[in-house]
Order: C-alpha cells, then structure tokens, then sequence
C-alpha cells in the first residue's frame, strides 16, 4: 500500500532532515522570522518546496522545529548542585551564551507579537519542554534541601533566562558563563534559600 493510499506522507529524516533544519536557521538569521519563507528555505537547502510541506504544515512548525534542533534533546542536567544543573541548562551549544541562540531569540520575540499562530507553536512545541526541564531542576533542588519549601517556582524558575536575557538585549551585556554564575550567586541561590518575605501587615 502506497503513502498516498494510507493518507500518510512520505517522511523527510535524517541528514537531510537537519540540512533542512539547518537552511531554516541560516534564513531567519539572515532575515528574520517576517520575511522567511518557505521557498527561501527550499531553496536554501537545494530542496523543493513540496518537500518541506511533507514534513512540516508550515513556516512556524518548520521555524520551531530548526530551534529545536539546534538546541538538542530536552535534558535535565544532574550535577548534584542547583548551580550546576542551572549553568549546565543554560550554557553552552544552544543556552543563553550560544550567539545563533541569541539571534533566534531577537527573530521568535518579534515574531511571537506578530503571528498568533506561531507564537502557539514555539509556546506548545519549544518553550513548554524548558518549563519542563527548569521545574525539574528546582524541584530535584528542593529535596536536596537547596530551595526554601515555600518558593513559588513558578516565579523563580523562569527568573534566570529572565534576568540574563533583560542585561543582554536592553542593556547590551555580552552573555557569558560567568554573567549567567553571577546572576545565580546574587540573584538565584539567595531567593531560593531565603524563601519568601512575610506578608506585610493589613492597616
């Protein structure tokens, strides 16, 4: 029985799935989520464009899916420490110190504003699997006795990127390792520890 005959279509894998991939990341670094399409990526990656739509619906699921890729699988670090795990999540080929990373970013934060639709995907597809990854760490952390029993860490979890990301698009700062451990240090540890403030009072 033939692809067409079981409404299943021939799957693009492998290396030439990644060249694709790839192609993808080249064009929106180039220029940007608005103007890429998907004759641009074909093109880019000597493919057809019948090709891309075989394995993806459209721009924003091909998009999402050449982030992740060059970001890799989802893996939750295990080093022992809550700083450990955190600056192995966060540095490195695709982390917050990665400069495709970085410019990605700039291209998915215009976009999301943009295009609803895309915004759904990379929400769904990209960002859920990190909320995933960072509330793993932190819980790991809390039973190691390393984060105060009543953080809420649905505030401290995203707090990192946060921060990081806050110093290198609005202030211009260079995002490297050591401004990711700087901002553990001063910032991170010392919240999870410390727990939250008690509640002021009613007059």
């Amino acid at each position: 029985m033939t692809p067409t005959e079981t409404g299943t279509r021939p799957r693009v894998a492998g290396e030439r799935e990644l060249e694709i991939l790839e192609a993808t990341l080249a064009v929106l670094d180039e220029v940007g989520y608005d103007l890429l399409t998907m004759d641009a990526v074909a093109s880019r990656a000597k493919a057809s464009k019948a090709t891309l739509y075989r394995r993806w619906k459209g721009k924003p699921e091909l998009v999402v899916a050449a982030i992740m890729a060059h970001k890799g699988e989802a893996v939750v670090p295990d080093t022992g420490t809550l700083r450990g795990d955190l600056l192995a999540a966060y540095c490195g080929s695709g982390g917050l110190n990665d400069p495709i990373a970085q410019t990605v970013l700039t291209a998915v934060v215009t976009a999301m504003g943009r295009d609803p639709e895309f915004a759904e995907v990379y929400r769904r597809d990209f960002i859920a699997p990190k909320v995933a990854t960072s509330r793993a760490i932190y819980e790991r952390a809390r039973e190691r006795g390393e984060v105060h029993p009543d953080v809420d860490l649905s505030i401290l979890a995203p707090s990192l990127a946060g921060i990081v990301l806050h110093r290198a698009f609005l202030l211009g700062d260079a995002v490297t390792p050591e401004l990711v451990g700087r901002v553990l240090d001063e910032v991170i540890l010392p919240a999870a520890l410390r727990g939250p403030a008690p509640s002021a009072p009613d007059r």
